[in-house]
């Protein structure tokens, strides 16, 4: 996917050391498996949010195992052990370009997913548990990996056909645009709610009870923001790389920004090791999961 044409342009490509992006890489890596670890060994993390939340560790460690093999194949190849531009290497990274892609899609359908999970746990509570169970969520995990799947493999395979830039294109846009509302909208109505419950005189321990389930949804829907916008920081301009390639592969301009495609890696892979770690500073139960693991304590 970084294969590029060559063009006039006086924009030298940015190098990043090699060792840069392996420690990147390892160290995203160790996190996201930590977290699918946490989520699927405590039970009181056995929830649809954090089996999205999951679902989006297992695709970040994806996008990092992938640019650690990519990152190792470009080593050999500069000490001449492997052909750039050999039929089995090709196809290698084919394979790495469908990953990623993969990872990419899946991402940002984790993250819908959740914008919908924490819209019907904050504004539908009361039929949360009827409306998401953990059938319906495993069913929609499964539509998220075979979908993003066949969709990475289409776009690698038919990455010049202008109907697959179109569809990829859109559905970032679209996502983007659900995601956006969802979350403008939760926050818009949290306010107008929040001024409510104040207003209401004082009714005891539901009433309390009812504002700190309130105070822990809109906390889940804030971290899930924090989220979100380091994903659009990380992945935004690799996604801007992709559809410069698409649009103007042989302008000059468009050619210098491609030149710092490295950068655009090391963010992208950043990313994979942001999210785990806020994960840990904004649930306190997966962070004392990451404690219990890190000392091999026991937990239910």
């Amino acid at each position: 996917m970084n294969t590029t044409l060559v063009t006039q342009s006086d924009c030298p490509d940015v190098k990043v050391p090699i060792f840069l992006f392996f420690t990147i890489g390892l160290a995203s890596l160790a996190e996201n498996v930590l977290v699918v670890v946490a989520v699927t060994c405590n039970r009181n993390l056995h929830s649809p949010m954090y089996y999205f939340i999951c679902s989006l560790a297992a695709f970040n460690t994806i996008a990092s195992l992938t640019k650690t093999c990519e990152n190792l194949m470009i080593t050999f190849a500069d000490v001449g052990h492997l052909e750039k531009k050999g039929p089995s290497e090709t196809k290698l990274d084919d394979v790495m370009d469908c990953l990623l892609c993969m990872s990419f899609l899946g991402s940002i359908s984790s993250f819908l997913a959740i914008a919908v999970d924490r819209y019907i746990t904050i504004f539908h509570a009361l039929r949360y548990h009827n409306i998401m169970t953990m059938q319906r969520t495993r069913a929609i995990l499964g539509v998220i990996w075979i979908t993003c799947g066949m969709s990475a493999i289409s776009m690698v395979t038919f990455f010049a056909s202008t109907f697959i830039m179109i569809c990829f294109v859109s559905f970032f846009i679209i996502s983007l645009v659900i995601i956006c509302f969802l979350y403008v909208y939760m926050f818009m109505l949290a306010r107008i709610h929040a001024r409510k419950i104040a207003a209401l005189p004082s009714s005891g321990g539901r009433n309390c009870h009812h504002q700190q389930r309130w105070g822990s949804s809109m906390r889940g829907a804030l971290t899930l923001t924090i989220l979100f916008g380091a994903f659009m920081v990380c992945w935004g301009p690799f996604f801007l790389h992709l559809i410069i390639i698409m649009v103007c592969p042989t302008n000059p301009y468009c050619e210098c920004y491609r030149s710092l495609f490295q950068l655009h890696m090391v963010l992208l892979m950043s990313h994979a090791l942001i999210d785990p770690t806020i994960y840990a500073f904004r649930s306190p139960e997966l962070r004392e999961t990451f404690k219990k693991m890190l000392l091999f304590a026991n937990w239910k």
